[in-house]
């Protein structure tokens, strides 16, 4: 098949990290948030069961986004650049899916060539003075199911999509009829390795481009 769009999640697929553990080893609950996150990308609880209370116990200011930014930059996973070159130049269409915080992946979508309105994540707010307020409470991205109502969202008849990610979160976009590629080059789960219709080991993204071009 010929895919027209194709989406990829942010956390341990583009980038090395894991954005809301960063900001809570920041914060010394590193520990504690990694073990949340597992949780919720091993599809063991609902990722609404654990998003809002991250972000209240890390409560991120408007330096700790941008310093996030910079590391996902940093921390880009081996081939991530080729791949997204490659797809450019077939006239893909890409997106950028993640339960991440919009404002630290949109500098690394830059980087990519992927524009702001393609970059589908979760918005955090600010006080006046930089620290947190709060987050998109509306985003679908915060939930369970999100991917799959933004892959709804994207999807065209005549552009088939693409999805990859490393997480649970990620396998429901099947539920819209959605291709999923599971990418294990970072964190290699069994659910994601099971439910796939593709899985690809890694190190390098680029082992994705076979299933794609």
């Amino acid at each position: 098949m010929s895919f027209g769009i194709i989406c990829f999640d942010c956390d341990s697929t583009l980038s090395r990290i894991e954005g809301i553990d960063e900001l809570a080893g920041r914060v010394g609950l590193g520990e504690a948030m990694a073990k949340l996150t597992d949780a919720a990308m091993n599809g063991e609880v609902p990722l609404e069961a654990v998003y809002e209370k991250r972000l209240s116990l890390i409560r991120p200011d408007a330096d700790s986004i941008d310093w996030l930014a910079g590391l996902y930059i940093t921390e880009m996973v081996e081939g991530v650049a080729d791949v997204f070159s490659a797809l450019a130049a077939h006239g893909k269409e890409v997106h950028i899916v993640s339960g991440g915080l919009r404002q630290a992946i949109l500098p690394l979508a830059g980087f990519l060539g992927v524009p702001e309105n393609h970059v589908h994540a979760v918005d955090i707010y600010f006080n006046a003075d930089g620290s947190y307020k709060d987050f998109d409470q509306t985003s679908p991205l915060a939930r369970t199911g999100g991917k799959a109502q933004i892959c709804r969202d994207l999807k065209r008849p005549e552009s088939p999509l693409l999805l990859i990610g490393d997480g649970k979160t990620d396998m429901e976009a099947k539920q819209e009829g959605v291709s999923v590629i599971g990418f294990g080059g970072v964190a290699a789960r069994p659910i994601v390795r099971e439910l796939a219709d593709h899985f690809v080991e890694g190190p390098s993204l680029a082992a994705v481009l076979t299933h794609i071009l």
